[in-house]
């Protein structure tokens, strides 16, 4: 009996302390749809888990980073919740491909038209960003997620490298090595040229080869009707010969 308690200790044990890690785990955080590389676009997802057993989150607030404003915000719908896109000014214009950008992004708010996210749920709400700044390995967004009891948590701690994660942290974005692709794409191009360059130089070589083979047949026609001609003057003179043969 001592052991079958003890047996059943250990597993209510081991049930509470992933219970208690699952809960730590689940606060509001922010993934890319592939990745996110300095300088360039991309759409990310910001994941609502419920956390709640007796209410409904009704409202997600997300904050953009100030220090490194972004020139492209844009929402992408989600079915049962409204969605509204707060500016401000900038002290500093942002120049992006030629233009000077005033004024960029600094909020984004969906709140619930018709849907909620219940207990044991979690919800997606989607940006298309850009572009990602260079001089930075991460974004930090504040978010405000809102219950239908009124109860507001506020996911705003920034974590410290090499640090415990806080209690209630704000979602990382982590940005990978700017993309070269403009280098790819020159190199392709090269590559296209090249390629080009050899099925010019294939096409030539063929040419040649049948330019060649012509030549090659004509002279075996010419040799073949010399061959004829000396065959049938020799038939011809044989004939000759023959016929005198027999005259005399």
């Amino acid at each position: 009996m001592n052991v079958y308690r003890a047996a059943a200790a250990a597993v209510v044990a081991a049930a509470s302390v992933v219970v208690f890690s699952g809960a730590a785990c689940a606060h509001v955080s922010v993934q890319p749809q592939g990745e996110a590389a300095k300088g360039g676009y991309a759409t990310v997802n910001f994941k609502v888990p419920n956390e709640r057993d007796n209410a409904s989150t009704v409202k997600l607030e997300v904050s953009l980073p100030t220090e490194h404003p972004l020139a492209s915000v844009m929402p992408q719908p989600v079915p049962g919740w409204k969605v509204e896109v707060t500016k401000a000014k900038l002290d500093k214009p942002l120049e992006v491909h030629g233009k000077q950008i005033t004024e960029a992004v600094s909020k984004v708010t969906w709140t619930a038209d018709g849907s909620k996210i219940g207990p044991g749920q979690f919800q997606q709400f989607p940006l298309s960003l850009g572009q990602l700044p260079e001089g930075t390995d991460q974004m930090v967004f504040k978010a405000l997620q809102t219950y239908d009891n009124k109860e507001v948590v506020r996911w705003i701690e920034e974590p410290k490298e090499g640090g415990e994660e806080p209690e209630s942290p704000a979602p990382v974005l982590k940005l990978s090595a700017a993309s070269e692709d403009h280098h790819g794409t020159g190199a392709t191009d090269a590559s296209a040229e090249n390629k080009n360059g050899g099925h010019d130089d294939a096409g030539a070589h063929s040419e040649s080869a049948a330019a060649s083979s012509s030549g090659s047949s004509d002279t075996t026609a010419r040799i073949l009707a010399v061959v004829g001609i000396v065959v049938g003057a020799a038939g011809v003179a044989f004939g000759v010969l023959a016929g005198r043969r027999r005259s005399s």
